[in-house]
């Protein structure tokens, strides 16, 4: 049975040549529980590579792409507390519970050593992306070529843009969907988050041995 599974799998990847790496990607894999093994079962071998951001700006974000799609839901703090008197959060609302990061650490340490996983600052991604992408490419054992020279900041979106090699299409900026302004947030709200997230954070900064600065 695993031998069908692992052929099914390595079915779905496109076809690679010596030399060449294959790569994959959904932000469901860390969060999904079955992943792991399934990976594993694919290719116990595999780089992980992670990227993560402050969970309360995660959330909001998360919040955010909901609501441009259904401008009818409750509003964040509805969703985000099960009582909003006791300040008691839902952690059963996806959005606040994609952001306990340890927790999902767990279960992919119980199949991959922490050498085999990267974890990538979504906050360094946007100030020094050439940093955080020369961290990757000595993940992969690359030679680094991706250097500062290939990027340039978009005001508009608040993200880099990746330039492309000379004479090619015009260079690639993250789409629509991306840099959304998010809707204000009761300053009260977010510490109580922040509050809620702290020791969670605290563990994976143990486990990674990275402190992301989100607490600050």
């Amino acid at each position: 049975f695993q031998n069908i599974n692992l052929c099914f799998y390595r079915g779905l990847m496109p076809k690679t040549l010596d030399g060449q790496i294959t790569m994959e990607k959904t932000p469901s894999y860390f969060v999904t529980k079955e992943a792991a093994a399934r990976i594993y079962a694919m290719s116990k071998d595999a780089k992980l590579i992670v990227v993560v951001r402050d969970p309360v700006t995660r959330a909001i974000s998360d919040y955010t792409q909901t609501l441009s799609k259904k401008p009818d839901i409750p509003s964040f703090e509805n969703l985000a507390f099960k009582n909003r008197t006791t300040g008691l959060i839902d952690t059963s609302w996806s959005a606040i519970q994609i952001g306990i990061y340890a927790k999902h650490l767990e279960n992919w340490l119980l199949y991959f050593p922490m050498g085999q996983i990267l974890f990538v600052s979504g906050e360094r991604l946007i100030s020094d992306p050439a940093g955080e992408l020369g961290k990757v490419q000595d993940f992969l054992g690359l030679k680094r070529i991706i250097t500062d020279k290939h990027f340039y900041f978009n005001k508009t979106k608040g993200f880099p843009c990746l330039k492309k090699p000379e004479g090619s299409s015009k260079p690639h900026c993250l789409g629509k969907t991306k840099g959304r302004t998010h809707p204000n947030i009761d300053p009260e709200v977010v510490q109580r988050l922040r509050d809620f997230y702290r020791p969670f954070n605290m563990k994976f900064y143990q486990m990674t041995g990275q402190n992301f600065g989100w607490d600050n």
